[in-house]
């Protein structure tokens, strides 16, 4: 059915369902859902918000009965999940005409073999903060502009100063890093994360580890942890997004002071570490696609993405929005926090959610893969050895056994 059909027929009812929003951001979702049913005369919009923990079993149940409704609010991963369990409808050719109002980035990660299945919403990436007195006691006379650049640079802080360059975020796991420099973690439904090239990018982490350019807890490090041992002074670097400096701000105002922002810098993966999209996806079973493709639109067009972003203080996927006056002021500001909204925006123009999704055990697969690399890096186990542990261990679960 078409759009015009659509329109023409009886109003109908679409029931969109947002990911946590409430109540922080009533006003703003209850303002947009009445101007886009004031706009409408066939079309009506309902909006209701899931708490995150019930999010998903809620979108299963409601597909597993077939009462489903007209959007669902997800992050990527989700996304690649629900769309390799066929889910989700592909939205490919209802987008076509004004896809490229999004960012190159963002349409990436809404790409799942080669269909569109999601509508870009909002989005996060990291800056790179920097200690701009300690990279002067280092010599360091500008920001790093390549990842091989930062670690040489963490390294003469290091030297220089005795203060550990840099505090990657590895809490979280690793196939982000190999992803960000262009490494692939699965292809063809096996593991590949164990060739010469990973091994060399995990032994210059092993190698940073040891020689202590990283801190010694990275592992342990959360994201309260960085904030604090930024503003005393035990890290010189690490990259988040501009929200993490408030903490700076109140805690430490002399840290604060002489603190740099930069773009995260680009490895070969050509995308910034850091960044995370949420967005509009359409569940299998909803028989009106182009009326809620219709809504979908109209929630992240450049007014309604910038009018969220501002609530949210999260960045629009737009490449109008994202160039808005709101952001750009930012770029030329003196300080740390506005400069790092406007850093921000620029570089999240190619961010994308740098994630492996869909795995068939993935706990079990993602804390093996963390266990082995920590034990490289750290010095336990050979890096070679731990890359082909964990690669044997993900095609074990690949194969069903």
């Amino acid at each position: 059915m078409s759009a015009v059909n659509v329109l023409a027929a009886d109003p109908v009812k679409v029931e969109y369902w947002s990911n946590s929003l409430s109540p922080k951001f009533d006003s703003t979702m209850k303002d947009i859902t009445a101007k886009f049913n004031k706009s409408q005369t066939g079309i009506q919009a309902v909006w209701v918000d899931v708490p995150w923990d019930a999010f998903q079993p809620k979108v299963v149940a409601a597909v597993a009965s077939g009462n489903v409704p007209g959007l669902v609010n997800l992050p990527k991963p989700w996304m690649d999940q629900f769309a390799q369990q066929k889910m989700l409808v592909p939205i490919t050719k209802q987008v076509a005409s004004f896809k490229n109002v999004y960012t190159s980035g963002a349409l990436e990660d809404v790409t799942y073999n080669g269909e569109i299945y999601g509508l870009p919403w909002y989005q996060v990436t990291a800056v790179l903060f920097y200690n701009k007195a300690l990279l002067a006691k280092a010599g360091v006379k500008e920001a790093p502009q390549t990842f091989a650049d930062l670690l040489k640079t963490a390294r003469l802080v290091k030297e220089k100063t005795g203060v550990a360059g840099f505090a990657p975020k590895l809490n979280d796991g690793f196939a982000g890093w190999f992803l960000y420099e262009g490494l692939p973690v699965v292809q063809n439904g096996k593991a590949v994360f164990n060739s010469p090239a990973h091994v060399k990018m995990v032994e210059d982490f092993k190698k940073a580890y040891a020689d202590g350019v990283f801190p010694k807890d990275v592992f342990k490090m959360q994201f309260e942890d960085q904030i604090a041992a930024f503003g005393s002074q035990k890290i010189a670097m690490f990259g988040e997004g501009a929200h993490a400096l408030k903490r700076t701000q109140t805690d430490s105002p002399k840290v604060y002071a002489q603190t740099g922002v930069a773009g995260f810098p680009e490895a070969k993966g050509k995308t910034p570490f850091g960044g995370f999209l949420f967005l509009w996806s359409v569940p299998k079973g909803y028989k009106n696609v182009d009326a809620a493709v219709k809504l979908g639109q109209y929630l992240t067009n450049d007014e309604n993405q910038l009018a969220f972003a501002k609530a949210s203080a999260t960045f629009p996927s737009t490449n109008k929005a994202l160039d808005d006056a709101y952001f750009k002021a930012g770029a030329s500001s003196k300080d740390p926090i506005e400069q790092a909204t406007g850093v921000a925006a620029a570089a999240i123009k190619t961010s994308r959610t740098l994630t492996i999704s869909g795995l068939p055990d993935e706990a079990a697969m993602n804390k093996k893969m963390n266990d082995e690399l920590e034990a490289a890096i750290t010095g336990q186990k050979p890096v070679k050895k731990a890359l082909d542990e964990a690669v044997a261990f993900w095609n074990s679960k690949f194969s069903g056994k």
